[in-house]
């Protein structure tokens, strides 16, 4: 059963989002900063030597800032490994491990990969907030690790001054059937499988403490079912969308795989509340961030700053972005041949 109040103690409830500057992947470090700290890690020069003269296994890694890494097995599998954290997102404590947990198992099925095990990465200021609120976090994230079939084996935590929580996750994935947000082609449709607006309604229940119940429940969906209707449908390039909003993880999929994406406004989903909310003024840093990184790659067409605000919203735990038609999800454009500048139109 979903809960959507405050946390509580014996004492009084707990407002867990104001004990954090950001919340969610909100939180992320601004994509052209992280894009600049990683610069000089090079890929390997060359195939074969990513493992030290082994076999090229390393099938995904930092190149395009991919969802989640991939090592090619020796027995025609894979393996898919990932890490993701942030500070709280919601007030209760229960929801906010659910939604993390559903947000870093996210990265496995984005690569269209199977979670196997996941490890809790837990920062507690313990001398401000009580152990038994981190139990409540735990028993969130282990719902849903259980609801997708994933082991729970332990993790780490230390002493932080920020609560922080999320997993790392290993998965498995057949290396002939991957999800890469390099592989996408001209002519090709683009799904999104869940609606946008959970970084306007969370900034709101932050500065407000008005609760979303629809944005909880959207952000601790698996993208497991997503996932599998890819694949069934052939898709072979996908991402996920979260911090950097989906213009940002757009132009990502769209320069990796040497394209120009073309975004349809009025075809994509937003949660009730979100626009209204926008208006209001409850838009996050992240989300300014991210459209200033975008914007010079962006052709804006008549969208105006509320629907460019929208589109750039810091999601957390968002859905599955997929060059394919999926069915049951609304088709929010298509993949065209490259114009030069620009990855990302709107229409």
């Amino acid at each position: 059963m979903t809960t959507v109040g405050p946390a509580t103690t014996s004492a009084a409830p707990v407002r867990l989002t104001a004990y954090a500057r950001g919340g969610g992947c909100a939180c992320k470090i601004p994509p052209g900063e992280l894009e600049a700290m990683v610069a000089g890690l090079l890929p390997p020069p060359s195939p074969g030597q990513a493992l030290g003269g082994d076999e090229d296994r390393l099938l995904v890694g930092l190149d395009d800032g991919d969802d989640a890494a991939v090592v090619r097995t020796g027995d025609g599998t894979a393996v898919v490994s990932t890490a993701d954290f942030f500070t709280p997102v919601v007030d209760d404590a229960r929801d906010w491990g659910r939604i993390a947990a559903a947000n870093a198992l996210s990265d496995v099925y984005a690569m269209g990969g199977r979670p196997l095990v996941g490890l809790n990465l837990l920062g507690w200021p313990r001398d401000v907030l009580p152990a038994e609120l981190a139990g409540e976090v735990l028993a969130g994230a282990l719902d849903i690790a259980r609801a997708a079939g994933c082991l729970v084996g332990g993790g780490h935590s230390i002493d932080s001054p920020e609560p922080l929580y999320g997993m790392a996750v290993t998965g498995l994935v057949d290396p002939d059937r991957l999800l890469r947000n390099d592989a996408g082609r001209p002519g090709v449709p683009l799904t999104l499988t869940k609606p946008l607006g959970t970084g306007i309604l969370n900034n709101r229940h932050k500065r407000t403490g008005e609760v979303f119940a629809h944005a909880v429940a959207v952000m601790a969906a698996l993208n497991d079912k997503a996932s599998a209707a890819a694949l069934e449908a052939g898709a072979v390039c996908a991402t996920d969308v979260t911090g950097f909003g989906l213009l940002g993880h757009l132009h990502k999929l769209a320069r990796a795989s040497g394209v120009t994406a073309v975004v349809d406004a009025a075809a994509v989903p937003v949660l009730d509340g979100a626009r209204e909310s926008l208006r209001a003024g409850y838009v996050s840093g992240g989300t300014r961030r991210n459209l200033d990184w975008v914007r010079p790659h962006l052709d804006e067409g008549r969208a105006g700053e509320e629907q460019l605000h929208l589109l750039a919203d810091a999601q957390t735990s968002g859905g599955l972005l997929v060059a394919g038609e999926i069915p049951g999800h609304p088709v929010i454009g298509e993949l065209v041949p490259a114009v030069a500048g620009t990855t990302l139109v709107i229409r």
